[in-house]
């Protein structure tokens, strides 16, 4: 199964985001997606798994939850947007890692993209950085990977361009 991850939109779905994610078999978006014409955009191309994030309002909020919790082609995923920073996780994130034991962590929140593994958690952290134009950060990243019989391949970080800074 073919993924293609991405956070922190801001009600902006940059065009290229569904050239690169043309041949996924779904996208998950790990929060702040910012309006429902974003949501829209994305729920009619592509089925969605999400999580909602601390700017999202009723509409999302009423669409997805704060976590999900999942397994695809064995692996368990933990999606959240707000996780903490990496090996230093919240007391929520904490809590739920310490009862569900999931082996990927996705979150969101930060704007900085990072792939790293958590030894004492043994899960691998994933935040695809933001996607959007608002926030600090000054490129627009997502992420792509392949999922299948209990392994993560293919992991790709992709540049969409610098974000639009406001004037």
């Amino acid at each position: 199964m073919k993924i293609g991850l991405i956070s922190d939109t801001h009600g902006f779905i940059d065009p290229s985001v569904f050239k690169y994610f043309s041949l996924v078999d779904e996208v998950w978006h790990a929060g702040d997606i910012g309006n429902y014409f974003a949501l829209k955009q994305l729920l009619d191309f592509k089925p969605l798994k999400g999580v909602y994030g601390n700017i999202d309002g009723t509409e999302i909020r009423n669409t997805f939850q704060e976590d999900e919790i999942f397994e695809q082609e064995g692996i368990k995923f933990y999606v959240t947007h707000i996780a903490g920073a990496f090996g230093k996780y919240t007391p929520r994130v904490k809590n739920i890692i310490a009862q569900q034991a999931p082996g990927v962590l996705i979150c969101g929140h930060s704007h900085i993209c990072k792939v790293a593994f958590d030894e004492k958690n043994n899960l691998l952290y994933i935040n695809p950085g933001a996607a959007g134009n608002h926030g600090f950060h000054l490129v627009k990243t997502i992420i792509r990977f392949d999922v299948e019989n209990g392994k993560i391949s293919n992991l790709e970080v992709i540049e969409l361009g610098k974000r639009a800074l406001s004037k």
